[in-house]
């Protein structure tokens, strides 16, 4: 959608050119940052709708820069980087980062990712004015509210800080109790694309959201896993 801000954190220039050529081509409005210590300052200040993250900058690394984001927002968060190696990328995945792209890379796939995480967001923020669906806006289960007109998840009555993907598994989960969902499934259709493989990224979130919402992480009452097939939400309802 025209307007819309991406923060751009990447301390290359010569990829902040090419990115922000074929980002404002679309529309997008871009907000640069060279090093974290300005894109945290810049995260209030012009509240972007998606954050563009190199994995290394001067001073603090991504990494470190996304752990301190998401204790402030839960927009969608991905990650450029020149490391292949597969332990990062989970790390990318468990510190909150919504997807991760290695370098060198097609700037329009970046664009495709842009676009889709925006888009998604769209869809789960949109309102309705249909009776029907408000009564659905609000799902509430033994301890846990998840308010989909604001998009605010609460345990036990205290708010939790959820990602983009950690609330969108959430809210599908939960709004079909008992259902299992493969592995593929769910990343099919929370990042809108085949897995082809890539397990880990759905089961890194599914251990992150546990974390949050789980009164005990290890033993979830909530999200289960169906040994061989899948996971599923379990109903309790008040």
């Amino acid at each position: 959608m025209s307007g819309e801000k991406v923060m751009l954190v990447e301390d290359d220039s010569d990829i902040r050119e090419i990115l922000q050529l074929y980002l404002q081509k679309e529309g997008y409005h871009i907000i640069h940052a060279e090093d974290g210590t300005t894109a945290l300052r810049l995260l209030d200040e012009k509240k972007p709708d998606i954050i563009i993250l190199d994995v290394v900058l001067p001073g603090m690394d991504g990494f470190e820069v996304c752990r301190l984001l998401r204790q402030k927002t839960n927009i969608p968060i991905l990650f450029l980087s020149s490391k292949e190696d597969e332990i990062d990328k989970i790390l990318g995945h468990k510190i909150g980062g919504d997807d991760y792209v290695t370098k060198p890379f097609s700037p329009a796939l970046v664009l495709a990712k842009v676009q889709g995480h925006l888009r998604r967001n769209r869809h789960i923020a949109g309102h309705t004015s249909s009776k029907e669906e408000k009564a659905n806006e609000v799902i509430e289960y033994r301890g846990l509210r998840i308010d989909k007109e604001s998009c605010v998840v609460k345990t036990n009555g205290s708010p939790v800080l959820l990602s983009a993907k950690e609330y969108q598994l959430l809210c599908l989960l939960a709004e079909h109790p008992n259902r299992v969902y493969s592995v593929d499934d769910l990343f099919e259709l929370i990042w809108g694309e085949e897995s082809l493989g890539d397990n880990r990224t759905v089961m890194v979130h599914i251990s992150n959201l546990r974390k949050k919402i789980e009164p005990v992480s290890d033993k979830p009452m909530y999200i289960v896993t169906v040994r061989g097939m899948g996971y599923k939400f379990i109903s309790h309802k008040e």
